[in-house]
C-alpha cells in the first residue's frame, strides 16, 4: 500500500506538468523526463499518461478542447436570452450637476489663458516699447560716475617744510527731525568739541530747518568722536559729517604774505597760491562709469588700474622758514617799540633773485582769512608804493660814476642849504662838515652834496637813466599783484630843475620795497638786474624737478667796477656813518640807510609822518646778501634820539643778518675785534 500511495502521490504532483485543455502549461525539460522514469521505471500507466506519443496527444487535445466548447456553448446563450435593462431619464439638476466640471475647467482655462494674454501684453511694453527707458534706469541704479575733481599741491620752503597743504576735513550737518535723543543731550556733548554753549547749540537745533549747519571745519581727529558719539547707550542719529578737502596753514602768519590763501571756492587768492594757481591744482579725472553691487558698493573691476596714483609733486619755493621766523620775531618786536604802523624786511640772494625771507606786519592767518582786514591781504613790500629817501642815493651815485660825471675821490662843498630852482633845499641835520667826498655824502647823507652831483649830470640823460633801471616801470616778478613804480613824466623832470634835485635824494617818486631791494643787488652782484622771485620750481618726492620757471635774463645796467666802488663807499656808511650799530665784529657791511617824508593826501608832505629804512648787502669782499627793512610811520624812540632810519631800521637788520650768518653759515671774512659804536658802548 505504501507503494500505491506513494506512486499516486508522484503523479498527481506530476500531473501539474501535463498540458490542459485551456493551453499548454509546461513541458518537462529531457532530464525532468529521465528522472520520473527512473523513479517509476515499471509502471505502464504513469508512461502512457505523462510521456504519451505525438498523435495521442494531438488527438486527446482535439477532443477536450470539443467538449470544453460545447460545456461553454448553453451559458452564452443564455446571457444573450437575458432582457436589457433600460436606463432612465437624467433629470435637469442631474444635467447641470454633470455640466459643472466642465463650466470649472472652462473657467479655470479662461482665467489662465487671459493671465498670459496680459502678461504677454506687459512683456510686449516692457521689452519693446519702455526698453530704452528701463534699460536707462537700470544702467542709473547699476552703475555710478565719480566727477573730477582738484587737489592743492603742497607748498613747501627751500629746506621742505610744509608751508601749505590739503588736508580732508569734515562739514558737521545737523538734522533735528532724526535726532533719537534729546536736543539738550546732543548739545550737551558737542558743545566742548565745536568750543559752543551748549544753549547756542540748542537754539540752532531749533531752527527751522531739515539741515543745519554746525561747523564748516571738523578736522578728522575729530572725526572719529563725532561720528561714533553714543548717548544712554545709543548711537545718535541726526548728525551728517560730509568729508571735503580743505587748505591748511601749518604756519599760520609766518609766510601768510608769500603764501597767500585760497577762498571757500579754493580759489588763490594771494601770494603763491594766486600767481601759481596752475602749478598747483592737481586735476583728478572723472570717471565716467563705475559698476555698484546690490549694496551700493562699487566694484573693484570696474576702477581704473591708474586712479590710486598719486601726484606727489610740490610747489618748493625759495624762501628759508628759519630765515622768515627770525625777521618776523625781530620786525615784531621793533614795531612795538617804536610803535609804528607797520613794516616789512626783505631778504634777497643777489646772484639770482631768489627771496629768502619776505615778512610784513601786521599780518593776518590764512587758516581763518575771514576773521581779517582785508587791507592785510596785500603784500604791501610789493604792492605798495613809497619814496625810498636816503636808500637811493647809492644808486644815484652809481649812475653819475658810470657817465663818468663824477670821481670816486672827487670833494664836494657841504653847505647846509642850496637853492635850486627857487626851493630852498637842506640836509636832515646840521652838519659841522664844510666839505664831503662822494664816499662821505653818504656816510652823512647830505642832501646838498647829492644835489652838487645830480646837477653833473643833464636832465633828459639822468631821466633815462632812472628808466633803465625800471623806475616808473613793472617789476617781472613771480608774485601777484606787485604795483609798478611811479615817476613824472619826463617833460615835467626836465623842465623843473626841482625834479631832478630831489630825485637825488630819492624823493619825487615812488617804488616799492621789492624793486628797492633789486636795484641794490645790482650793487652786489656787479651790475646786473636779476629777478626777484620765490618760487624754485615743482618737485617729486624724489627731488626731481617737474617744472621750473623760465627767468629773464639779468640786465647788465652798471659796470662791475663803479658797483664795486659803490659797494665800498656804503661799507664806509657802516664802519664810519649812520650804519654803526649793525656792525658785527669779523664781517665786512655795507649798507646805507633812509628816512624820507610820506606824501600828504592834500598834496605836498606831511612833516609828522615818515617811512624810515635800512639796505644793507654783506659780506662785502663776496657780496651775496641783500636785506631791506622798512618802517613805516614810526611814533617812538629812545629819549635824546631821532626818528631816522639809523634809530628804527638798523636793529631790525641787524637782529636779521645775526640769523642770516647762522643758517647760511657765513664764515668771518676778518679777524674779530671789539667794536666800539658812537655812543661810546664797546660790544
Amino acid at each position: 500500500m505504501w507503494s500505491v500511495g506513494c506512486r499516486v502521490y508522484v503523479i498527481r504532483s506530476l500531473s501539474s506538468l501535463i498540458p490542459t485543455p485551456y493551453g499548454r502549461v509546461s513541458k518537462l525539460a529531457p532530464t525532468d523526463s529521465r528522472l520520473v522514469r527512473s523513479l517509476l521505471p515499471h509502471h505502464a500507466l504513469l508512461k502512457m499518461s505523462i510521456f504519451p506519443s505525438s498523435d495521442a496527444r494531438r488527438q486527446r487535445r482535439t477532443a477536450k478542447n470539443r467538449d470544453r466548447s460545447q460545456a461553454n456553448r448553453p451559458q452564452h446563450r443564455q446571457r444573450l436570452k437575458q432582457p436589457r435593462t433600460v436606463e432612465k431619464p437624467v433629470s435637469n439638476q442631474q444635467q447641470k450637476s454633470n455640466r459643472l466640471p466642465l463650466l470649472r475647467l472652462l473657467l479655470v482655462w479662461s482665467v489662465l489663458m487671459g493671465t498670459c494674454v496680459a502678461m504677454g501684453i506687459k512683456l510686449y511694453r516692457l521689452q519693446v516699447i519702455h526698453a530704452p527707458k528701463l534699460f536707462a534706469q537700470a544702467r542709473k541704479q547699476q552703475l555710478t560716475s565719480m566727477p573730477g575733481f582738484v587737489i592743492r599741491r603742497p607748498v613747501v620752503d627751500c629746506n621742505q617744510n610744509v608751508l601749505a597743504m590739503d588736508r580732508l576735513v569734515y562739514h558737521l550737518y545737523a538734522r533735528p527731525g532724526q535726532f533719537n535723543v534729546s536736543k539738550e543731550k546732543i548739545a550737551d556733548r558737542l558743545a566742548p568739541l565745536l568750543q559752543s554753549s551748549p544753549a547756542q547749540l540748542v537754539k540752532r537745533f531749533n531752527q527751522p530747518s531739515n539741515s543745519i549747519r554746525l561747523t564748516s571745519v571738523v578736522p578728522e581727529e575729530m572725526f572719529q568722536q563725532i561720528d561714533s558719539l553714543t548717548i544712554d547707550g545709543k548711537k545718535v542719529r541726526g548728525l551728517e559729517l560730509v568729508p571735503q578737502f580743505s587748505r591748511f596753514y601749518p604756519q599760520h602768519t609766518l609766510a601768510a604774505d608769500i603764501v597767500g590763501y585760497v577762498n571757500t571756492d579754493r580759489e588763490g587768492k594771494a601770494g603763491v597760491e594766486a600767481s601759481h594757481n596752475q602749478q598747483l591744482e592737481s586735476l583728478v579725472k572723472p570717471i565716467p562709469s563705475l559698476s555698484r553691487n546690490g549694496n551700493n558698493e562699487i566694484m573693484s573691476y570696474s576702477v581704473p588700474d591708474n586712479f590710486a596714483e598719486v601726484d606727489d609733486t610740490r610747489l618748493e619755493l625759495t624762501v628759508d622758514l628759519r630765515l622768515q621766523r627770525a625777521a618776523q620775531a625781530a620786525l615784531s618786536k621793533q614795531l612795538k617799540a617804536v610803535q609804528a604802523k607797520r613794516g616789512s624786511v626783505i631778504v634777497m640772494d643777489a646772484r639770482d633773485g631768489s627771496i629768502l625771507a619776505m615778512v610784513d606786519e601786521p599780518s593776518y592767518d590764512p587758516n581763518e582769512f575771514y576773521k581779517f582786514d582785508f587791507e592785510l591781504f596785500r603784500n604791501w613790500a610789493i604792492s605798495d608804493l613809497y619814496e625810498p629817501g636816503s636808500t637811493f642815493k647809492p644808486l644815484n651815485v652809481a649812475i653819475a660814476l658810470e657817465l663818468k660825471a663824477i670821481h670816486p675821490n672827487e670833494i664836494f662843498p657841504d653847505p647846509d642849504t642850496i637853492k635850486i630852482g627857487g626851493r630852498i633845499i637842506k640836509n636832515a641835520d646840521p652838519e659841522p662838515y664844510k666839505e664831503l667826498s662822494v664816499a662821505g655824502i653818504l656816510q652823512h647823507s647830505s642832501n646838498v652834496g647829492m644835489v652838487q652831483i645830480a646837477q653833473r649830470i643833464p636832465p633828459a640823460t639822468y631821466y633815462d637813466w632812472l628808466k633803465k633801471l625800471g623806475v616808473g616801470q613793472s617789476l617781472a616778478t613771480d608774485l601777484a599783484a606787485v604795483a609798478p613804480s611811479q615817476i613824472k613824466s619826463k617833460k615835467q623832470f626836465v623842465t623843473y630843475p626841482i625834479e631832478p634835485a630831489t630825485a637825488s635824494f630819492g624823493q619825487g617818486f615812488a617804488l616799492t620795497p621789492i624793486k628797492l631791494v633789486q636795484l641794490h643787488a645790482a650793487l652786489a652782484n656787479g651790475g646786473k638786474l636779476v629777478t626777484p622771485h620765490v618760487v624754485r620750481g615743482r618737485f617729486d618726492a624724489n627731488g626731481h624737478p617737474q617744472w621750473q620757471p623760465t627767468l629773464p635774463t639779468p640786465q647788465q645796467v652798471f659796470s662791475p667796477s663803479v658797483a664795486k666802488t659803490v659797494l665800498e663807499m656804503m661799507e664806509t656808511v657802516v664802519t664810519q656813518g649812520s650804519g654803526k650799530s649793525v656792525r658785527i665784529p669779523g664781517y665786512r657791511i655795507a649798507g646805507k640807510t633812509g628816512t624820507a617824508q610820506k606824501a600828504s593826501a592834500r598834496g605836498g608832505y606831511d612833516s609828522t609822518a615818515k617811512i624810515t629804512s635800512f639796505v644793507s648787502i654783506l659780506p662785502v669782499d663776496a657780496p651775496r646778501y641783500v636785506i631791506l627793512a622798512v618802517i613805516d610811520e614810526p611814533t617812538k624812540v629812545p629819549k635824546g634820539q631821532l626818528i631816522r632810519g639809523s634809530t628804527t631800521a638798523v636793529p631790525v637788520v641787524k637782529s636779521v643778518i645775526d640769523a642770516l650768518i647762522s643758517t647760511e653759515r657765513i664764515p668771518p671774512n676778518q679777524p674779530t675785534q671789539r667794536i666800539q659804536n658812537s655812543d661810546g658802548i664797546r660790544n
